[in-house]
């Protein structure tokens, strides 16, 4: 055999490198934990980051795995950093992140059964666990997905087979079709209903309340307006909760619509469906036990390694009549709903062992430690909310509902799009800076900083050091214009 290939899966190198490895994330893992004086991110220019791993791929004498192991901690953002702030995905689980190791080295695909038995096998087992905290009963069944985007396309499918008045999937578009979802909803619902060609018609965007929720006393209107126009409504989508501003729908409120009018009812629940596992914050998902099909992230609020998505059906059948193809070579059995060939009911065949991560969290530490996190991460957002509030400087969005906060500095300036640049300004210094990694979001045509607390061990003065940061940059900002 050829000496490189060898070399490549030698087990004394990969114990070595293995042990390497691990000692300087737990290293990583404690400084960060304990210390606060290590920056969230190392900005720099995607043009000058290109250029150099350009080099780094070039050089005549790679430096040691270790030595690149360092270099790309170096150049990738902190999450389990204490400042980090940034966009809606949780530091994993050193437990979980090991489990998501295992599943590559062992590489099993999960289209079919035989290709990755245990695998497929806890696919089940966590969506059974799901199911049971989102108050369904046994009748429940869903799949394990690389993400939100397509969990919710998934589940969007499913509602088009059950309330299209014609099989879409075999014959094609016989009427317009739409749904209903608040104009503060993720994009990709959007994107879905133009992957699955309704086109801009396809989605009825229904306006938010002074809290960024869905205005569900409009539902009747635009339901009567789209038919009216000849177009058939076959599904409502509910955030739980929207991006910008972690609001939360009335979800019983939708439900309650979806059932008089024979309307599918979704919730987009990717972030705050993990509600349903804290004692405290379970109310702000009250309803989702109701609806049709739930998408929730597992890498988002529930300390798992990307992409850990899952999609539940109140009506494990509904999973089953997304996807209705001959495939000889993959299953013996056309027509049965087997749970455990993955393939039937998702647009995944090399499916990843993404259940691993999410069940290892279950099995070693049980329900409580989501409740934990969940728990401790939104009292951080209502924490950061007073904080704000007892600032002369900075203004609040919004009483958030959870982690997410969105708020920004307000100097003594009238132009609304001044406020809007300055505030625009601030965000890309502290990016540039890296002490602190937050973002920023457009709400009613305005600029507002936003932060997402992920991180359960980020303290109150963190919080009030980013405050005053943010405030301190503000003020640079303005002396330099004076000058």
């Amino acid at each position: 055999m050829n000496q490189s290939l060898h070399q490549a899966y030698s087990a004394t190198d990969f114990r070595q490198m293995g042990y390497q490895l691990v000692n300087l994330l737990a290293d990583h893992l404690a400084s960060r934990q304990e210390e606060n004086n290590f920056p969230a991110i190392n900005w720099r220019d995607p043009e000058e980051e290109l250029d150099f791993w350009r080099k780094d791929l070039a050089s005549e004498t790679p430096s040691p795995p270790i030595d690149f192991f360092k270099t790309v901690l170096d150049h990738s953002v902190e999450l389990h950093n204490r400042r980090y702030m940034g966009h809606q995905i949780s530091p994993p689980v050193p437990m979980a992140a090991l489990a998501g190791f295992l599943s590559d080295f062992l590489n099993n695909g999960m289209g079919v059964y035989e290709m990755g038995q245990a695998g497929s096998t806890l696919d089940k087992v966590v969506i059974d666990f799901v199911a049971q905290y989102l108050g369904y009963d046994k009748k429940a069944e869903g799949i394990l997905t690389s993400g939100g985007t397509l969990a919710n396309l998934t589940g969007l499918l499913a509602a088009r087979k059950a309330k299209a008045p014609a099989d879409v999937w075999n014959e094609g578009h016989q009427q317009p079709l739409a749904l209903m979802v608040s104009e503060q909803a993720h994009y990709c619902v959007d994107r879905a209903v133009r992957i699955m060609g309704w086109g801009e018609a396809g989605i009825i965007k229904v306006p938010t309340d002074n809290h960024f929720r869905m205005k569900t006393e409009l539902l009747p209107e635009y339901l009567a307006k789209a038919e009216e126009a000849g177009v058939k409504v076959i599904a409502v989508v509910g955030s739980a909760c929207t991006t910008s501003t972690g609001s939360f729908d009335d979800l019983e409120a939708i439900a309650t619509f979806c059932q008089t009018n024979d309307l599918w009812f979704h919730v987009d629940g990717a972030h705050g469906a993990a509600s349903i596992f804290s004692k405290r914050f379970r109310h702000l998902v009250k309803g989702i036990e109701q609806a049709d099909s739930v998408v929730m992230d597992f890498h988002k609020m529930l300390m798992t390694p990307s992409v850990t998505t899952a999609l539940v059906f109140k009506n494990g059948s509904d999973n089953y009549a997304c996807f209705s193809q001959q495939a000889q070579y993959l299953w013996e059995q056309q027509d049965q709903s087997e749970w455990y060939n993955m393939a039937k009911r998702t647009f995944e065949c090399t499916k990843l062992m993404m259940s691993l991560k999410a069940y290892s969290l279950i099995r070693t530490y049980g329900a409580q430690l989501f409740d934990d996190f969940v728990s401790t991460c939104y009292e951080n957002g209502q924490l950061l909310a007073s904080k704000i509030q007892q600032h002369p400087e900075i203004e609040l969005a919004v009483q958030p509902d959870c982690n997410i906060v969105c708020f920004r500095f307000v100097p003594m300036v009238k132009d609304k799009d001044q406020l809007c640049k300055i505030n625009e300004r601030i965000r890309r210094l502290m990016l540039e800076d890296g002490r602190f990694y937050i973002v920023q979001t457009v709400l009613n045509g305005q600029s507002w900083l936003r932060v997402t607390l992920t991180n359960p061990f980020t303290r109150g003065e963190d919080l009030q050091e980013m405050l005053s940061t943010v405030v301190r940059t503000g003020q640079e900002i303005l002396a330099k214009a004076k000058r």
